[in-house]
């Protein structure tokens, strides 16, 4: 990532985080709405889960200048994912309800060089997820 990518990430991230609650109810509505089945894999309390998912990206955007330090997490939880019945292409059902989510968040402020931006976020996340499951298997 370039460094004005991981500004506009950062920056972008200060505007979700006060409506963090609503973006991930947002963002599982907008998947579940994409991907019915995905639903039967979380067993969990959903508002629990958004913070999860809160908390983690978090540490995405936290991470953004040292990602090597977060990879070894990311493997682990794309393994865990696996094991919870994750498939390589609900990433990409995934990454569409997140940059949504973003969109419906930001408004305005979703420019393609902030989708551009939170597009290349995802994917190392998200790849680096995928290897940590292939591992597992």
């Amino acid at each position: 990532m370039t460094p004005e990518q991981k500004n506009l990430v950062r920056t972008t991230w200060e505007s979700v985080r006060p409506i963090s609650d609503k973006a991930a109810e947002l963002f599982y509505q907008r998947l579940f709405e994409l991907d019915p089945g995905l639903k039967e894999l979380f067993h969990i309390d959903m508002h629990e889960q958004g913070q999860r998912l809160m908390n983690a990206l978090n540490s995405a955007v936290l991470s953004l200048d040292d990602i090597e330090s977060i990879i070894p997490v990311l493997r682990a939880s794309g393994r865990r994912h696996a094991d919870y019945g994750v498939k390589n292409e609900d990433y990409e059902t995934v990454g569409e309800a997140f940059l949504w989510t973003l969109e419906q968040g930001l408004q305005d402020a979703f420019t393609p060089e902030v989708k551009a931006a939170w597009t290349e976020v995802y994917g190392v996340v998200a790849g680096t997820m995928q290897d940590g499951a292939a591992q597992a298997a």
